[in-house]
């Protein structure tokens, strides 16, 4: 059977998370003290025990969420004794789950993955003060119609507004400026969205206003060495796959603008043979995405020790 493994993005933290890996696993722990000394920052306390405050600081969310998915990584493959590679044919990360997929694989190191994630959060937050962006998720509209919507109420005013992420079928993310994300919702309401409401988070990410985030990972990702992956990994930004380290480090700093097109990762993987999509980390988003994407896929998460013993008895 073709696998995928998929590691979440933002929104999938909790306190709490990693720890029943870090008391369970040497693997597990391994990996959050490397991120600790490479960012000098007990993160894995704040990971542990919260607050949740200061756990949802983008700049703090992105690393944990990452070694949180790459301490299940490592943990199946200490206990499954096997690498990645050996039982799967692609993975693909949502957003900052990219990063997270490129370190499962050895494409990029644990200690520069946390780095890179840190300065992304603090780049992303910097890009545009607080209140003046916003994100806002449409349901039950398709990406070709919310498309459309996007030109009109770009055309009716002034401001940013674009389909940030295209997540699954009937489940598009705008991002923009706040008046025109606004605009764009009352556009949708009067076209008969199921349900539009603004997201709460800190900045307009995936979108033009994150140019001067992108600027800067630019800067920070020619400072680290990429190296081919294991696997071929479905890029963010092409819904397609991608090995080349140069063409990587490209994608990554285009997928801080760029459109999330997941919908389309997913079928891509799909139509490649893929049958079973494994998500690896906190929480279950992308699981859930799964039969709404490709019926045909079957969709499971693995998150603490009870989820890699059931996984591994199924191989």
């Amino acid at each position: 059977m073709k696998r995928a493994f998929v590691f979440p993005g933002q929104g999938s933290q909790a306190v709490g998370m990693g720890k029943e890996l870090a008391d369970a696993f040497p693997a597990a722990r391994e990996v959050f003290e490397e991120i600790d000394d490479a960012l000098g920052q007990k993160l894995t306390s704040l990971m542990f025990e919260g607050p949740i405050e200061d756990l949802t600081l983008t700049e703090n969310t992105q690393p944990a969420l990452m070694g949180t998915s790459v301490a299940v990584a490592r943990v199946l493959e200490s206990e499954g004794n096997f690498k990645l590679a050996d039982i799967a044919d692609f993975v693909a990360g949502h957003s900052l789950g990219e990063y997270s997929a490129l370190t499962a694989v050895g494409a990029l190191s644990v200690s520069d993955a946390a780095r890179l994630l840190k300065a992304r959060g603090q780049a992303m937050q910097q890009a545009v003060p607080v209140g003046e962006g916003a994100m806002a998720a449409l349901l039950g509209m398709d990406i070709d119609p919310v498309e459309e919507l996007v030109r009109e109420a770009t055309e009716a005013g002034e401001g940013v507004v674009v389909a940030a992420n295209d997540n699954a079928v009937g489940q598009v993310v705008l991002s923009g400026d706040k008046d025109a994300v606004a605009r764009a919702i009352e556009l949708a309401k009067e076209k008969g969205v199921r349900k539009a409401m603004m997201l709460p988070v800190s900045a307009p990410f995936h979108c033009p206003l994150m140019q001067p985030a992108a600027d800067r990972m630019a800067e920070e990702l020619a400072k680290v060495t990429i190296t081919p992956p294991s696997l071929p990994v479905v890029a963010n930004v092409t819904a397609s796959q991608v090995s080349d380290p140069e063409t990587i480090r490209k994608q990554l700093v285009e997928q801080v603008t760029g459109r999330v097109r997941w919908r389309e990762s997913v079928l891509y993987m799909g139509e490649q043979g893929v049958e079973q999509l494994v998500e690896l980390g906190t929480g279950k988003v992308l699981t859930q995405m799964v039969r709404r994407i490709n019926k045909d896929m079957n969709g499971t998460a693995i998150q603490g020790p009870a989820d890699i013993e059931a996984f591994l008895g199924s191989l």
